[in-house]
């Protein structure tokens, strides 16, 4: 079911392909805002090179689909999209598309461009049946900040185009570390024409975590550290909803794990402790050790491969704690890498938000083209428009939301704070606005609705409260009432008939 906010923007697009029906490129452009209406939300992968895009991509997906090593694929846009049967479109700058053949080696999928050079291709279209492609379209992008400025020049475009909407609703963008680089860049994907609706659309993470403590076992406790310090920065937090650490090799590995991991992982399990310790001191180590007996020399090289030092030392932890089935172990081990959080993290902030962030995506460029290409009979479209933007509140909720992370609004602290959460800050779901546990009861959610919007009317109507800050406080108190009307039609959907 189409949301209202959806149903309006379609509606707009819809009279406004009438009334450019004789301008062929307005209409290709208004048809593409339509397509991304009713399609999938579009969530672009970026950072600099050597991040980790390919390797987190392929753990979100699940699957080993995304080339990670140095290739000409991994310099060429790929989207990656959800298809009943798996199929490699390539569309070259000039030319026509044509599918490109299906090749797996050592569980990988590999991408081979036959004569096309990366500069020849515009992107790739890989179609694959994973339910984590159901309802999002992920987007891998070449490194930013790569020796090839062409390379760069492409992504840069590709995200943060000078003068349409980008070609992604969202970015999850990962840093190995926090450099000027990195917030430059999130700065002009906030910049976009769609950024500067006002919103925060970027979730900020700290990969190849592991690596932050050397591999050691607590090495995501001091990654989980640094990710909270780069949190609370100003610079990065007027720009990204928040920052997680991952260990994405770990990731991608355990969401892909076969036999012959866990029986390498179990055979290091059943070792003597100091025996094991001293084996894992180093890769050069691990790689010389004939030990333990039964793992061969292929079988040591392709474990480090997949997971590090750190996943191995971590899988045989786990293994000698009780996790003595291959399927709890790689569950066990996704968690422990971080992907879960950053996978809340995305279902909180943009997959929640899909309807808003993709109208709000459409609407700019209709904006853009009425702007840009006046026509008659664009009055009234423009009105339309404005009406749309002014009175939807998922827009005002994302306005404000960018409002108290970059210039504040003159309230105190810890209302401040707590205005960020009601809006949805750390995710939509009521709970979450409410900061209740997971599991509270709908009760407990109509008591606490009930609660904050009493205080927040008193805030409203105090005539001490700024006048600037009142429009804000106008939006806190409709994202209550909004979670009071729902926890109030979810209670009337569960009475017996």
């Amino acid at each position: 079911m189409k949301s209202p906010l959806v149903s309006g923007a379609a509606k707009l697009i819809h009279e406004a392909l009438a009334v450019y029906e004789d301008d062929p490129v307005a209409v290709a452009a208004l048809e593409g805002y339509a397509g991304r209406l009713a399609g999938p939300l579009r969530i672009a992968v970026a950072g600099m090179v050597k991040a980790g895009k390919s390797t987190l991509l392929n753990a979100i997906i699940g699957e080993e689909i995304a080339p990670t090593d140095t290739g000409e694929c991994t310099r060429i846009v790929t989207w990656y999209r959800f298809a009943h049967s798996p199929r490699i479109t390539l569309y070259p700058v000039r030319g026509k598309p044509r599918l490109l053949p299906l090749k797996r080696v050592n569980g990988r999928l590999v991408f081979e461009l036959g004569a096309d050079g990366p500069e020849d291709v515009e992107r790739l279209v890989v179609e694959w049946p994973s339910e984590s492609l159901r309802n999002v379209t992920l987007i891998d992008t070449p490194g930013i900040a790569s020796l090839s400025e062409n390379v760069s020049a492409r992504s840069i475009g590709f995200l943060t185009p000078a003068d349409s909407p980008s070609e992604a609703d969202a970015v999850v963008y990962l840093m190995r570390h926090m450099h000027a680089s990195d917030l430059r860049f999130l700065e002009s994907f906030k910049d976009t024409e769609a950024g500067r609706s006002g919103t925060v659309n970027s979730v900020a993470v700290l990969s190849r975590a592991d690596e932050i403590g050397a591999g050691r076992i607590d090495s995501m406790i001091s990654a989980g550290d640094i990710a909270e310090r780069y949190r609370r920065d100003p610079g990065l937090r007027k720009l990204a909803l928040g920052v997680v650490p991952v260990a994405g090799l770990l990731a991608q590995s355990a969401r892909s794990m076969r036999q012959s991991d866990y029986d390498s992982l179990a055979l290091l399990a059943a070792m003597d402790r100091a025996d094991r310790e001293r084996l894992m001191l180093s890769a050069d180590r691990f790689l010389r050790s004939t030990d333990p007996e039964g793992l061969t020399a292929e079988a040591r090289a392709q474990l480090l491969e997949r997971f590090g030092v750190f996943g191995i030392r971590l899988g045989v932890v786990l293994l000698r704690a009780g996790f003595t089935d291959p399927t709890p172990l790689a569950h066990e081990l996704a968690r422990r890498s971080g992907l879960d959080p950053l996978l809340s993290m995305l279902a909180d902030q943009f997959h929640a938000r899909a309807d808003a962030l993709k109208a709000r995506t459409a609407l700019v460029g209709v904006e853009k083209l009425l702007r840009s290409s006046p026509h008659e009979g664009t009055g009234p479209l423009a009105a339309a428009l404005e009406r749309l933007q002014l009175n939807a509140h998922e827009f005002r909720e994302l306005h404000l939301l960018a409002e108290l992370r970059t210039t504040g609004i003159p309230l105190r602290h810890d209302l401040a704070a707590e205005a960020e959460r009601l809006i949805g800050g750390d995710g939509v779901a009521a709970h979450v606005r409410l900061g209740l546990q997971p599991e509270a009861s709908r009760e407990d959610i109509t008591a606490a609705a009930h609660q904050v919007l009493h205080r927040w009317r008193l805030v409203a109507e105090n005539p001490l409260t700024d006048r600037t800050a009142l429009d804000a406080c106008r939006v806190v108190v409709r994202s209550c009432e909004g979670v009071l009307a729902d926890s109030a039609g979810l209670h009337r959907h569960r009475q017996p008939a």
